[in-house]
């Protein structure tokens, strides 16, 4: 599903370069589980980003699903965003003044759906979130969970077969966040492809792979065998 072959990434201002990602070879199979974790500035929100061909990379090559992810137009990239890929984002970015319905609804709009038909599909996921009765609410009458939930609901109305979920608990608390996971890992045992980069290990230890990056590269990965993390150290440019 997803490989990466000496992935670089460096951003650069009129004073300084800075070297994000340095040489990160890694590959997610379809259906896996993953979390991402590492310290501020370690790659992982850059690596996230590559990942939904929301930013380019320097050198090295990511294919998904076999095809390289290189040197492509935005009209391009946003097929493959479009076709493959969910988003799930900390601060939820729902529009402030859309309801709930109309935000799940919406990246079926730019598929040309009728308002009938992306109605209806958007209602179903909502149902399925528990949020049937606040469809028609506004962002601002939801709380955090609620938020968040219609968010994911709008990430899987294109049926995705990857959830990219950058921080997806930050802004919840203890208990949401449970509630949370619990729809993710839901998600993911219906086949699809999940990637969530946290800084919480609660988060963490709920996915079945967690890959550790520090300084731009992957130090070390646990993976869930027989419902135990077992932790694999690899040289950070060969895992």
């Amino acid at each position: 599903m997803i490989d990466l072959k000496q992935l670089h990434k460096s951003y650069y201002t009129e004073a300084i370069s800075l070297h994000v990602l340095k040489g990160i070879s890694l590959h997610i199979d379809s259906g896996e589980y993953v979390s991402v974790m590492g310290a501020s500035g370690s790659g992982k929100s850059t690596l996230l980003n590559i990942l939904g061909i929301l930013d380019t990379y320097d050198s090295g090559e990511y294919y998904l699903d076999g095809t390289l992810m290189k040197n492509l137009s935005e009209k391009q990239a946003a097929h493959y965003r479009n076709e493959m890929i969910g988003f799930v984002f900390q601060s939820f970015n729902l529009i402030g003044f859309k309801n709930a319905l109309e935000n799940v609804a919406l990246p079926l709009y730019y598929k040309n759906v009728s308002r009938k038909k992306r109605n209806i599909i958007a209602m179903e996921l909502l149902d399925k979130m528990g949020l049937k009765e606040w469809a028609y609410h506004m962002p601002s009458e939801l709380s955090g969970g609620q938020k968040q939930r219609v968010a994911i609901a709008r990430a899987m109305i294109s049926n995705p077969r990857i959830i990219l979920a950058d921080e997806p608990t930050g802004a919840l608390d203890s208990q949401t966040t449970v509630e949370v996971m619990d729809v993710l890992t839901h998600l993911n045992k219906q086949g699809i492809t999940t990637i969530i980069v946290t800084h919480e290990k609660s988060v963490a230890d709920a996915t079945n792979r967690i890959i550790h990056l520090k300084d731009g590269m992957i130090e070390y990965e646990t993976r869930k065998e027989n419902g135990v993390h077992n932790t694999y150290t690899y040289a950070a440019q060969n895992l």
